[in-house]
């Protein structure tokens, strides 16, 4: 039986798998296929990165969400939501289940629940969680999830290394704190999810409105007192936000991530035990994953060797 990486310090790792998976489709070539002319290159892409943020991060307790196939309460909120994305390409479907059976072979409990998407189940259990946690993504969603005890780690793309995010990574990255991050795609939206925002208001003026009045509120405090403001709350912007109220807050609905999913965290069912390593190194050469099988967390034997080597 092997075990994973030793840390001193309880760390939770938690792993936002559509995102990586989506990430990978995406990032990895299509060349990469089982004998049998599979496409892998997002399983594949997934077991890397999962691999390498656990070499990295050492963390002591381990889990993997998942999405739920079935609409979410954002879904019933606002008919359009995401409505723009193309469907899931056939042969990204299949790299689910692959995905999933990566992850059982490593022995990591893994989530998923009808109605909430995985970032949802994420933002609750990291708030249940009394020690560190680090949500492993490649969504920039989750930084308004970012405290004194949650960080994000994003993972390495084209020549930008791997790196976590803390609140003040996250203020100089996006121009605003964490706990502004909602807010902000109250204002501008987002494209990518189809958060409406408020149309004409893009990144700088959302940035620059959150400076000078904090929240959504307060920006609204200030519009329905704009001769106070009119240095700043005049013309085509004044008249923006008045007429896209209404659409500010049902965007903030929608951006927010739901950290009260009917669920509970188990800590101990989370932490890091061992997996049967030959049967994982065996699914790894079945899918022709040859080049992560070093990447693999060592077995007791080459722990114990290593251990008397120093």
């Amino acid at each position: 039986m092997s075990s994973f990486f030793h840390n001193d310090h309880d760390t939770l790792m938690l792993v936002d798998a559509h995102a990586i998976i989506y990430r990978a489709y995406y990032s990895f070539p299509p060349t990469l296929t089982t004998p049998e002319g599979m496409l892998v290159n997002a399983a594949f892409g997934f077991a890397r990165i999962l691999l390498v943020a656990l070499r990295d991060m050492s963390p002591t307790h381990l889990a993997v969400s998942f999405d739920h196939p079935k609409p979410t309460f954002r879904h019933q909120e606002f008919k359009e939501y995401k409505a723009h994305r193309e469907k899931m390409p056939d042969d990204l479907i299949p790299q689910i289940g692959l995905t999933k059976e990566i992850v059982e072979k490593l022995n990591i409990p893994k989530f998923e629940m009808a109605g909430y998407e995985a970032d949802d189940l994420i933002g609750t259990l990291s708030n249940q969680s009394p020690i560190k946690t680090v949500i492993v993504t490649g969504d920039q969603d989750m930084f308004q999830l970012v405290n004194d005890k949650i960080h994000v780690w994003l993972p390495p793309r084209g020549k930008h290394p791997a790196d976590e995010y803390d609140q003040e990574k996250v203020s100089q990255k996006i121009k605003v704190r964490p706990d502004q991050v909602i807010d902000m795609k109250a204002l501008m939206g987002d494209s990518s999810d189809n958060i409406p925002g408020i149309r004409g208001i893009g990144p700088k003026s959302a940035v620059n409105l959150l400076d000078r009045f904090e929240t959504l509120d307060g920006v609204y405090e200030a519009v329905a007192e704009y001769e106070q403001h009119s240095d700043i709350l005049k013309g085509a912007l004044l008249k923006k936000l008045q007429e896209g109220k209404e659409s500010a807050y049902l965007s903030q609905k929608l951006a927010a991530i739901d950290q009260n999913v009917p669920i509970s965290l188990d800590l101990d069912s989370c932490k890091v035990t061992g997996y049967d390593k030959e049967e994982a190194v065996k699914l790894f050469q079945d899918l022709e994953f040859r080049s992560l099988i070093h990447l693999l967390p060592s077995d007791e034997f080459e722990t114990s060797i290593q251990d008397s080597l120093f």
